[in-house]
């Protein structure tokens, strides 16, 4: 069986730590009523606030730019704004139908939670009312079910696999892609690769 939080890290390179905070975690989780899962919160602390292959997202919760419990609450927001009972969906544009939820709430203890983004708009959230790992990602007005621990959709994000809807696979051959994201807002940093994948 795949350690996928091992082959996930071992395709992004050492981890940084450079936010590393259990302080920052327990501030956010007692804050938000839930735990957000260890591989995601290892994945974080490594490497966040940061860019990938150009496209996904990653904040931390230890920072005060590109902070994750900010994130989080601003799209719990707008997501909650959402007229669902009168936009009129399809059966299969409609997440409660297509993942039979009883309801479509955003940040509660039985709803969806933002965790990423990337800049096509695709959001990934997690179902934290299940035990086991649940991730449901929309794009537009399509949506992907992920019976997975974030490590293996983010495995398999990388490797080129169609992990937030039909045909949208963001494969990018060669090592990852990784930038952090500015602090001060007049900083530039730059891009820096992963070990050779061999793709």
């Amino acid at each position: 069986m795949t350690d996928y939080l091992a082959a996930a890290m071992a395709m992004l390179g050492p981890a940084q730590n450079r936010y590393a905070d259990p302080a920052a975690w327990d501030r956010l989780h007692a804050e938000l009523g839930i735990q957000l899962p260890p591989d995601y919160r290892v994945l974080v602390d490594a490497f966040a606030p940061l860019q990938i292959n150009g496209h996904l997202y990653l904040s931390h919760p230890a920072t005060e730019r590109w902070n994750l419990g900010r994130d989080i609450r601003s799209k719990i927001k707008a997501w909650s704004e959402v007229p669902w009972d009168d936009l009129d969906l399809d059966a299969d544009e409609d997440p409660r139908q297509l993942f039979g939820l009883d309801e479509l709430s955003f940040g509660t203890r039985n709803g969806l939670w933002p965790i990423a983004s990337t800049d096509r708009g695709e959001t990934i959230f997690l179902l934290a009312a299940t035990d086991a790992p649940r991730l449901l990602v929309n794009y537009d007005e399509t949506w992907a079910e992920h019976h997975m621990s974030f490590a293996e959709w983010l495995y398999r994000y990388l490797i080129g696999e169609d992990m937030t809807g039909p045909n949208s696979s963001a494969f990018y051959p060669g090592p990852v892609q990784l930038q952090r994201l500015p602090m001060p807002a007049d900083e530039h940093p730059e891009p820096w690769y992963g070990p050779d994948r061999g793709m």
